[in-house]
C-alpha cells in the first residue's frame, strides 16, 4: 500500500474524493463517511476534520445537514466549476496536432506586485509556458478555462488573451523547449509511472476486483494524476521528445481508471 503521509496530502485526497465520487451524491457527504473513506487510504480522523475546515475557509466545501440530520459537506459552485475544468484535463484524450495557441499578455503595476505574483502562479498552474516577460502561451483549447479562471480571481483587468499560430523564426519544436521545462515535466510523469505502473501490473494479474482495494488504489492514482495535466498542458506529440513518458503515464492512469473506478464506487456506497 502507498504511504499516504509521504505522498498524498489529506486536503488533496478530500478534493479527489469529491471529484471521483462525491459529486454524484444528491446531498452533502456526511462527515462520518468522509472519515471512513479517508481512513481507507491512511488518513486519520483529526486530519480529515482539519482539512475539511481549511477547504471550508477557502470556499470549496459548504456545511449542510443530510436528510437524516447528520453533519456533512457539499461542494460550492466554485468547487464544482473547478472539478468540471479538471475533468476536461484529467480524462482528456490525445491532444490535437494543429490546434494553435492562446497567448496571455499582461501588465501589472509595480504597486500591485502581489497580484503579478498571483497571476504568474495561476498561469503556470493552468499549464502556460513563458514565451517572453509578460507573454505566456498555452494550447488554444485552454482558452475558456483560462478566461473564467482569471475572471473569477479578479485578474482579468490585467490580461489580454489572443489566439494564433507560431510563424517563426525558430522552429516551433525548438521554441516549445524554451517555453516549457520539458525535462521537469517528464520527471513528473516518470514519478507517476514509478508509483502506479506496478499497481496496474498487479491488478492485471488479478481475476477479482474487491471494492475497497479498488477504491484505495484508484483514489491514490487519481490524486497523483490529476496534478499532471496542469504541469503538462498536453502539447502535440510532434513537438515533444521521442518516447515521451506522458504517453505511458496516461496509459497507466487510463488502465487504472477503467479497471478500478466503478468497482471502487461500491465501497464508497454514497
Amino acid at each position: 500500500m502507498i504511504n499516504v503521509s509521504d505522498q498524498h496530502a489529506p486536503r488533496s485526497l478530500i478534493v479527489t474524493l469529491y471529484g471521483a465520487y462525491g459529486r454524484s451524491v444528491p446531498g452533502p457527504v456526511p462527515v462520518a463517511e468522509l472519515i471512513r473513506l479517508l481512513a481507507a487510504v491512511g488518513v486519520d480522523a483529526p486530519s480529515v476534520r482539519s482539512s475539511v475546515s481549511r477547504l471550508k475557509r477557502r470556499g470549496l466545501l459548504v456545511p449542510a445537514r443530510t436528510e437524516h440530520g447528520a453533519a456533512g459537506y457539499g461542494l460550492s459552485p466554485q468547487a464544482r466549476q473547478l472539478l468540471d475544468d479538471g475533468d476536461r484535463r484529467i480524462y482528456a484524450g490525445t491532444p490535437p496536432e494543429d490546434e494553435g495557441w492562446v497567448l496571455a499578455v499582461f501588465s501589472v503595476p509595480e504597486t500591485e506586485r502581489q497580484r503579478r505574483h498571483v497571476l504568474r502562479s495561476r498561469l503556470a498552474g493552468l499549464g502556460f509556458g513563458t514565451a517572453a516577460p509578460g507573454v505566456w502561451i498555452a494550447p488554444a483549447r485552454l482558452y475558456e478555462e483560462t478566461r473564467h479562471t482569471l475572471r473569477r480571481l479578479g485578474l482579468d483587468a490585467y490580461v489580454d488573451l489572443f489566439r494564433g499560430e507560431h510563424l517563426g523564426f525558430a522552429p516551433t519544436v525548438e521554441a516549445v523547449a524554451r517555453w516549457w521545462d520539458l525535462a521537469a515535466i517528464a520527471a513528473r510523469h516518470e514519478e507517476f509511472l514509478d508509483r502506479h505502473a506496478p499497481v496496474l501490473r498487479d491488478w492485471e494479474r488479478r481475476a477479482d476486483t474487491p471494492p475497497e482495494d479498488a477504491y484505495r488504489d484508484y483514489l491514490l492514482a487519481l490524486d497523483s494524476w490529476r496534478q499532471l495535466p496542469y504541469a503538462d498542458p498536453g502539447l502535440p506529440a510532434r513537438l515533444l521528445p521521442g518516447d515521451w513518458p506522458g504517453v505511458r503515464s496516461a496509459a497507466v492512469f487510463r488502465g487504472l481508471h477503467e479497471r478500478l473506478r466503478d468497482a471502487g464506487a461500491a465501497f464508497v456506497g454514497l
